[in-house]
This record gives structure tokens, C-alpha cells and sequence, in this order.
């Protein structure tokens, strides 16, 4: 029943790839509310509900067949079924190229595997696609950090926690010689 099922999948996926993916959700008004919320939230812990709230909206796929394929990439990446993962964000991305967030978890993927070189164009298309997706921006700038170009990364986690100032990556932001934290 199970493989099925799979196939079933498999298929509807296929020909919805055939028929073109529409246009992702418009959560602009949303999340606009949502960062006002976080940058005046009085503590990291009820900041943490809004970041919550708009990785559901990012989380959002245009349609049934690209939602499924992303939950079956996110659900393989849990168990550490990379090949998997990799398989179906690919799928994921040649479906709904103007997703963001499908480029953002297949360079999430890749960052998990180490492959950091193949994370950056994932993170600067999902940038270019969502601009103020705080997840791709300190994403990029933890990669940035992991390849030792600490100074390019900079400016992008300084972004990322300028939408957001709860970020735990906050942590990681270098300051000047001679200025106060």
C-alpha cells in the first residue's frame, strides 16, 4: 500500500511538473506585521513565537504537488536520508523555480553535507526571492563563516538581525575595535 502510495506521488508530481507550478502565496502583508512584532518583542521568547510564525509561512508551498515534495525532502533530511532529500528539492526547484524556499532548504542540505560551495547560489536566489528571509541570510552568513570569510559575512548576519534582533546568531556579530557591544 505503501509503495502505492509512493507512486502515486511520484506521478501526480510528474504531471504537475508537466503543467507548471503556480505562483507561490503572497505572505507580504503577514510577515510584514510579523517582523514589527519581532523587533518590538520585550524578550527572546516571545520573538521565538514570531520566527515561528513566518517559517510557516515560508514553510507554505504554491500547491499540493510542490508541498509534498518539500515535505518529503524535509521529513528525508530528518532521518538522514540525503540522496533522498537531495532528490526531491531538486524536483522541488526545476517545478517552482520562483519558490524561495525551495532553494533555501536544498542549500540547508547541502550546508548539512558540507558541500558549502553548493550552498551559496541556493542562499543568494532564495535572497533574491525573498529578500527578507532571515533563515537564507544568517544561513549564507554561517557559511561565509564555515569557509573562513568571516568579513563578507558580516554585513549579511548585521541584515538578518536587522529584521529580526532575536536571532540567536546575534551572538556571532563582531563589533569594531574600540565600539561598546
Amino acid at each position: 500500500m505503501r509503495s502505492l502510495i509512493s507512486v502515486l506521488a511520484v506521478v501526480a508530481a510528474q504531471s504537475a511538473v508537466a503543467d507548471g507550478c503556480p505562483v507561490a502565496p503572497d505572505h507580504t502583508a503577514a510577515l510584514d506585521g510579523l517582523y514589527a512584532e519581532v523587533q518590538r518583542a520585550p524578550n527572546e521568547m516571545i520573538a521565538r513565537n514570531f520566527s515561528s510564525q513566518m517559517w510557516e509561512l515560508w514553510l507554505e508551498a504554491p500547491d499540493e504537488p510542490s508541498q509534498m515534495m518539500l515535505d518529503e525532502a524535509l521529513r528525508a533530511m530528518r532521518i538522514g536520508d540525503y540522496l533522498r532529500a537531495n532528490n526531491r528539492l531538486n524536483t522541488l526547484v526545476s517545478y517552482c523555480p520562483f519558490y524561495a524556499e525551495g532553494y533555501n532548504q536544498r542549500a540547508f542540505l547541502n550546508y548539512l553535507r558540507g558541500d558549502y560551495p553548493a550552498v551559496l547560489p541556493d542562499l543568494d536566489q532564495a535572497i533574491a526571492l525573498n529578500p527578507r528571509h532571515t533563515g537564507a541570510l544568517t544561513g549564507k552568513a554561517l557559511t561565509l563563516i564555515a569557509m573562513g570569510r568571516e568579513d563578507e559575512a558580516q554585513p549579511v548576519l548585521k541584515e538578518a538581525v536587522a529584521l529580526n534582533p532575536w536571532l540567536g546568531e546575534r551572538a556571532l556579530i563582531k563589533q569594531p575595535e574600540g565600539d561598546d557591544l
